[in-house]
């Protein structure tokens, strides 16, 4: 029987190793999200409640084929986030504005959604790293939290640019200090990553969502009046050289020795 502890041996997770590659492509799919949503929604009149059940259905889909794979696919893992990001971007403005809760109401429940999530993990598997997703149930967990940061981003962006009177361009200066904040954090502090992890996850989403708002909105609301179909394209020629060009590769956590486990 081997004697090595068990934590000498790693498998491959489903997703990415988070590198400063990873922070880009995730910018550019959240902000790919905010003008490919709007543009199913406002451009070609859909609605929110109809974009959301077109997103939600494609989110479904590939949600489904990321737990089906054997391995990290990284084509695949980047298709599930625009899609749920896209879903993000209608369900919380179906939620702000539809329901008529508003954007400080839709951040409020949308936050709450996404601790029960995380609180729920966290109980059922011990840790939220995402170095741990490799299992049918803490992918669940996983994708479950990662469309509701999706959805809270959204939310927050709105709510800082409009309620908080603070415009496109400043709500994305606000969270690109927030986030400035947190890397400092990462490189200075003993600050628990999986902690800094979400948080940058989620603050990454809104910094899209402002960013995004800031090319398609009208000059008169502070944006820069672009093409959304235009805008989309070219974020999504951007998003792909990014997902061609820079390194992929799958995240690594502890593992069972296979030898032992045969024993």
């Amino acid at each position: 029987m081997n004697d090595q502890p068990k934590s000498s041996f790693v498998t491959e997770s489903k997703v990415p190793e988070v590198t400063v590659g990873f922070w880009i492509i995730k910018i550019a799919a959240t902000t790919l999200g905010e003008t490919g949503g709007d543009t199913v929604t406002m451009t070609l009149n859909w609605g929110y409640l109809a974009g959301t059940c077109l997103f939600l259905a494609a989110m479904i889909v590939l949600v489904a084929a990321q737990i089906r794979a054997r391995r990290f696919h990284p084509a695949l893992y980047w298709a599930t986030i625009v899609a749920s990001t896209t879903f993000g971007t209608t369900m919380a403005d179906f939620a702000d504005r539809s329901l008529g809760i508003g954007y400080t109401g839709g951040s409020t429940l949308l936050l709450t959604c996404l601790v029960l999530v995380l609180g729920l993990w966290y109980r059922t598997e011990g840790t939220i790293s995402v170095d741990s997703v490799s299992t049918p149930r803490v992918e669940a967990f996983y994708w479950a939290a990662i469309t509701f940061s999706q959805t809270l981003g959204t939310a927050l962006g709105d709510w800082i640019a409009d309620t908080g009177d603070m415009g496109y361009r400043g709500g994305a200066l606000i969270f690109a200090a927030a986030l400035a904040i947190i890397a400092a954090l990462y490189v200075w502090t003993r600050v628990s990553r999986v902690t800094l992890f979400w948080a940058a996850f989620i603050l990454t989403r809104p910094l899209g969502a402002t960013v995004g708002d800031f090319l398609d909105k009208p000059l008169d609301h502070g944006g820069l009046a672009l093409s959304r179909p235009l805008a989309s394209a070219l974020i999504a020629a951007f998003m792909v050289a990014c997902v061609l060009l820079l390194p992929q590769r799958a995240g690594r956590h502890p593992g069972e020795n296979p030898a032992a486990e045969q024993a």
